[in-house]
């Protein structure tokens, strides 16, 4: 590019914001500054052998499927 700012060179440090990121969603651009990363992150750390882990991913599902289940019982019903 002719642009002057623009560094097409990887960086020398990462700063550790794709811990927890699956390599997948990196390569799509994933990292725990944009919104779905810092999701995929926080999901990817939860670990099945601890109890309040398993409440918050039982949380995260029903917040997530709610909103579904109570539009379409809307637009059945």
């Amino acid at each position: 590019m002719d642009d002057e700012g623009y560094d097409e060179r990887p960086p020398l440090v990462h700063t550790g914001s794709q811990v927890g990121i699956p390599r997948d969603a990196q390569l799509m651009g994933f990292d725990r500054n944009t919104e779905e990363g810092a999701l995929i992150a926080m999901a990817g750390s939860l670990s099945a052998a601890k109890r309040s882990h398993k409440i918050v991913a039982w949380i995260l599902v029903v917040a997530f499927a709610l909103p579904l289940l109570l539009t379409l019982w809307y637009e059945l019903f």
